[in-house]
């Protein structure tokens, strides 16, 4: 692919990306209330789920993608029910100053698969890569080069962007010592992410 075509659809793909959003707000929402580390599963699905979207906007599914609707609608209720279940342990999360804890076995996967859940039932996702992506590359002639080319911009722009979001949320949330402002950020991460699967939930 042409270098100005590359260049087109990765910033147009990091303006998509950046741009705040219910998935941003969850992953914030996770940071803030377990750490950096612990966010990294759940970020590393929201990279995978929008590799899925490409490839299957590349192999030309759309139609099929739209004929199976109610598969996309599962899961993204499903998405919208892990994120309901981490928004509850974020608010009953005990109210103490940060500190390095160990992942609970098999959290890795769960939140590895919640990201990846999250981002196929993700309007916003769905809208870029249906409607806005076939607008930027033709993928009609979009050649195995070029398609690795496009998964190759994906994955750093994706979780490049996430990562600085993440830190960011990281960061805030360990100049935080006392027990109440532990609690309050509980409280709020807990209510971010329910209110990001409401959005989701209610968005068509």
């Amino acid at each position: 692919m042409e270098f100005a075509s590359l260049a087109l659809f990765a910033g147009v793909y990091f303006l998509a990306v950046a741009s705040p959003g219910p998935a941003i707000a969850a992953l914030v929402a996770r940071s803030l209330s377990t750490g950096f580390r612990r966010s990294l599963p759940f970020l590393a699905g929201m990279v995978a789920g929008d590799l899925v979207w490409f490839t299957l906007s590349a192999l030309g599914l759309s139609v099929l993608m739209q004929s199976f609707h109610g598969i996309f609608v599962a899961i993204k209720y499903a998405g919208c029910a892990y994120l309901i279940y981490l928004a509850f342990k974020a608010w009953t999360a005990p109210a103490e100053a940060p500190k390095p804890s160990a992942a609970a076995r098999g959290e890795g996967a769960r939140l590895f698969m919640g990201g990846i859940a999250l981002t196929l039932g993700n309007p916003k996702v769905m809208v870029f890569f249906l409607s806005i992506l076939p607008l930027v590359i033709d993928l009609n002639t979009l050649t195995p080069l070029a398609y690795l080319e496009v998964m190759a911009l994906i994955a750093p722009i994706l979780g490049g962007t996430m990562l600085a979001y993440a830190y960011t949320a990281d960061r805030a949330r360990r100049l935080v010592a006392s027990p109440r402002a532990m609690r309050w950020i509980n409280r709020v991460t807990g209510g971010v992410m329910a209110g990001a699967a409401a959005a989701i939930a209610t968005r068509s």
